[in-house]
């Protein structure tokens, strides 16, 4: 007779932060300066400004402005502007630009944090702003008063159409959606790694007011990884808007864009792979936030997530915690790709031991990490 075999699936245990068992450590908030309002453009260095907008047109995004020196790209909303590229030698992530509400804001991050005015002209779409460098040497611009666009035109969504067992509310029609660009409907977040975890998280949760929507801790009960979300008080904001993990440098790791459905995620993809871009990972579902996602690299090799189903949450929802796992970062959809690991090379051990010799991590810390990112499927 055969042996039941005992089931392999699982799915890590979520606490609220109100009945967080004791060996669990909780991501202290600190007191917010200011309370940003949204993500409105992310910053970034480029070498070919031409080959960005090849990109991030296939991707879905529309031409603001391009000229020798400055890219400037604008999703379907009514923001004027959601990328922003400046020519230079390398490819790299410069900054984030969020908006607050008012000009008091400006004046108290001015008072209290030492923030720089912006001068006249260079905020995208006019309205003035502050800036400020995060610990890792980010900028962050907190803005107000931007004029807004008139948003361009979103087929509507697929869904509602959608037959399924025992629900039928098709008939006697098709859905044929068209074969296009996934129209980007806005910039929904940004994720960074860093060193100093604890560190970073305090800084932007007192500048922008973010509240942790998930926090992930390691084996010791030590966050390491946090999903945070705008305080937008009783208006439901994303999961998340700002990712911040935990690791061994300082690293822009990905920003994602919201499209309007499943549909458009799919034909977004033929489009980019027809197109000679490079695919990264997807289609499948993220666990925390529930995304569905897509993500690709641009010409420089930086990744771009399509998005579409994700969670939102008023203020008064609780952080919840659960174990750090690589594997928790999908429900289902192809095994997560090595490039989103720790690469082994010598490149690596060389960042590894500057920061034992630096004092900047501990060797305690480095298992930890290396154990969290060895589980290689969330249901296993």
């Amino acid at each position: 007779m055969n042996q039941l075999v005992e089931p392999k699936l699982r799915a890590p245990k979520a606490y609220p932060e109100s009945a967080l068992p004791t060996e669990i450590h909780k991501l202290q908030r600190p007191t917010p300066l200011v309370k940003a309002t949204s993500l409105a453009f992310l910053v970034f260095e480029k070498p070919d400004l031409g080959a960005c907008e090849r990109f991030l047109t296939d991707f879905g995004m529309h031409t603001v402005l391009h000229n020798d020196e400055c890219l400037l790209m604008r999703g379907h909303n009514e923001s004027p502007c959601i990328y922003a590229a400046k020519r230079g030698q390398r490819s790299r992530y410069l900054g984030a630009a969020f908006t607050v509400s008012s000009e008091a804001d400006l004046k108290c991050l001015e008072k209290k944090a030492g923030a720089r005015r912006l001068t006249a002209g260079r905020v995208p779409g006019g309205g003035k702003g502050v800036e400020l460098v995060d610990p890792a040497g980010n900028l962050v611009w907190l803005i107000t008063d931007q004029k807004t666009c008139e948003p361009l035109p979103l087929r509507a969504p697929l869904h509602p159409q959608a037959n399924s067992y025992g629900n039928v509310r098709r008939i006697n029609d098709t859905i044929r959606p068209p074969l296009e660009p996934a129209a980007v409907a806005k910039l929904g977040h940004v994720v960074l790694q860093t060193v100093d975890f604890p560190g970073m998280a305090e800084w932007y949760m007192r500048h922008l007011g973010l509240i942790p929507t998930d926090v992930q801790y390691l084996a010791d009960g030590s966050p390491n990884l946090a999903f945070f979300r705008l305080d937008l008080g009783d208006t439901p904001a994303d999961h998340h808007s700002f990712v911040l993990a935990g690791g061994i440098e300082e690293k822009y790791e990905h920003s994602a864009y919201e499209v309007v459905d499943l549909d458009a995620l799919g034909h977004g993809h033929n489009v980019l792979r027809a197109n000679g871009h490079r695919h990264m990972w997807g289609i499948g579902r993220h666990i925390l936030g529930s995304q569905l996602f897509d993500y690709w690299y641009d010409p420089d090799g930086m990744e771009f997530e399509h998005y579409t189903d994700g969670d939102v949450f008023t203020a008064s929802h609780e952080t919840h915690y659960v174990p750090l796992e690589l594997s928790g970062i999908w429900a289902w959809g192809d095994d997560v790709p090595k490039s989103m690991g720790v690469k082994r090379d010598f490149g690596t051990v060389f960042k590894i031991l500057r920061l034992l010799w630096q004092g900047r991590i501990k060797l305690d810390r480095l298992k930890l990490l290396s154990s969290a990112m060895g589980r290689p499927r969330p249901w296993l």
